[in-house]
């Protein structure tokens, strides 16, 4: 079973950058594809970005692209999310997802999903 743990998260003024990782436990991460994950305080948990689980496809949510970029090193076990250009409207609890699905179930059926880190808080001052 994966364990996943993430960290990196911060407080950053508005238009600076923070790199999120998640770390994960187990010999078979390669296999899993990962997902960023938000929840914005009184909102539900949205889709930020997934990444294969050789990394050679990934896919963002609109509202982030160009400023947000998933990556993964399997020899380190860990996916990261590069945050640049960031926003207020980015303030949120993320949280790393892994599941055996496709980019496009991680990315629209997050209730489906069954391994999930404890989330990092990122706040984004004006």
């Amino acid at each position: 079973q994966v364990q996943l743990v993430e960290s990196g998260g911060g407080l950053v003024q508005a238009g600076g950058s923070l790199r999120l990782s998640c770390a994960a436990s187990g010999r078979t991460f390669s296999t899993y594809t990962m997902g960023w994950f938000r929840q914005a305080p009184g909102k539900e948990r949205e889709f930020v970005a997934t990444i294969t689980g050789s990394g050679a496809r990934t896919y963002v949510q609109d509202s982030v692209k160009g400023r947000f970029t998933i990556s993964r090193d399997n020899a380190k076990n860990t996916v990261y999310l590069q945050m640049n250009s960031l926003k207020p409207e980015d303030t949120a609890v993320y949280y790393c997802a892994a599941d055996r699905v496709t980019t496009g179930t991680m990315a629209t059926n997050l209730r489906k999903l069954e391994l999930w880190g404890q989330g990092t808080l990122v706040t984004v001052s004006s």
